[in-house]
């Protein structure tokens, strides 16, 4: 192979890896480009993610794990629940990690013809991922034709509302990073209300919206009075206020929806 011919090896594996990953629209808004690993090792708490995502999970069902990324939410789910999950993650290298982790997973976007193929499921999942997208609801109606009969779609998503993004606002700010809330490569910005409003509107019918709490977000070990706190003290604390104040507290909304058509 000529150097020519490597260069141009090197410029399509970069086109392709910018097709499959929304990492790329994170250019011009960080000084650098996010670490598609980023998201990675995620804690079996009950009120993380993992936590809050497996209770809103049947027990042993068959579920679609779209945008499952390095499979650190997907393994715990499968332990957690007794789950037969089928991972979808576009972007190779994350998919390989989840594979590496013993999830199945294809390596391609969520497509009819992929559907058709893989049959149909009591669980369609997205894990932080409607955010990432410019048209989550098409998507969503699009899952609705993996389901079986009385399944149903889980989805978390962060939640714009959160404490910090409110103070940040009334300064006068609006910081994207390279992940959390205020990740740059978020297309779309959720509520509470919100996330019902798009379930709602691709015929799921909302069973559950609950919120996770959010120990690691930056803001706990940056800002006054977190940062000065125990961790200990500081989760226990965190864990009272989603509880007394989730639209406040909130650092995601997960959420179920039965596809009632």
């Amino acid at each position: 192979m000529t150097s020519g011919d490597s260069a141009s090896s090197t410029v399509v594996n970069d086109t392709k890896r910018t097709e499959a990953t929304p990492d790329a629209s994170a250019a011009g808004f960080l000084d650098h480009a996010p670490n598609p690993l980023r998201y990675d090792g995620q804690p079996n708490d009950p009120d993380e993610v993992v936590g809050v995502l497996s209770s809103l999970m049947p027990q042993g069902a068959r579920v679609l794990d779209v945008g499952c990324g390095t499979g650190s939410v997907s393994i715990q789910l499968i332990a957690n629940r007794g789950l037969s999950l089928i991972g979808v993650e576009p972007d190779e290298e994350r998919a390989q990690r989840a594979r590496d982790r013993g999830v199945t997973v294809r390596a391609a976007r969520l497509t009819p013809e992929l559907i058709a193929e893989l049959g149909s499921f009591d669980v369609v999942l997205f894990a932080d991922v409607l955010e990432h997208l410019p048209d989550p609801h098409s998507l969503l109606t699009l899952a609705t034709s993996a389901l079986r009969p009385g399944g149903r779609v889980v989805a978390s998503v962060p939640n714009v509302a959160h404490w910090s993004v409110r103070t940040d606002l009334l300064r006068g700010r609006f910081v994207y990073r390279d992940s959390g809330i205020m990740d740059a490569t978020h297309l779309r910005w959720f509520t509470r209300a919100v996330i019902r409003q798009v379930f709602e509107s691709a015929h799921l019918r909302v069973e559950q919206i609950r919120p996770t709490a959010g120990f690691e977000l930056q803001c706990y070990s940056e800002r006054l009075p977190w940062r000065r706190m125990k961790m200990h003290n500081r989760n226990r604390v965190i864990r009272r206020a989603i509880r007394r104040w989730p639209t406040l507290f909130a650092c995601q909304w997960a959420v179920s929806g039965i596809f009632a058509p």
